[in-house]
């Protein structure tokens, strides 16, 4: 089982940026697909942004052009960056690791965008 641990949440004003991160317990987290969740709506939660092993990356529609999921391989870490964020985007956000039948979810980072 992997052990994820996000960091980077915080307070941020409307209009501004965040980085959060995701450090994984193990040295084969290269080998996962990375992923950002956060609660939604009538869903338990819905993607944010996910990155494959070979670092192909997917978005959410309504996030596209102001989110960037990256990894630093050596580093087991994954990180989602976020700009001209808006009220409703807060949220807690949550880092996840899949690979096959293997899938682990952080205990979360709390963002809130508030003036």
């Amino acid at each position: 089982q992997v052990q994820l641990v996000e960091s980077g949440g915080g307070l941020v004003q409307p209009g501004g940026s965040l980085r959060l991160s995701c450090a994984a317990s193990i040295s084969i987290f290269s080998m996962y697909t990375g992923g950002w969740y956060r609660p939604a709506p009538g869903k338990q939660r819905e993607l944010v942004a996910t990155i494959t092993t070979d670092s192909r990356t997917n978005y959410a529609d309504s996030l596209k052009g102001r989110v960037t999921i990256s990894r630093d391989k050596p580093k087991n870490t994954v990180y989602l960056e976020m700009n001209s964020l808006k009220h409703e985007e807060t949220a807690v956000y949550y880092c996840n690791a899949v690979r096959g039948r293997y899938d682990s979810w952080g205990q979360g980072t709390q963002v809130t965008v508030s003036s």
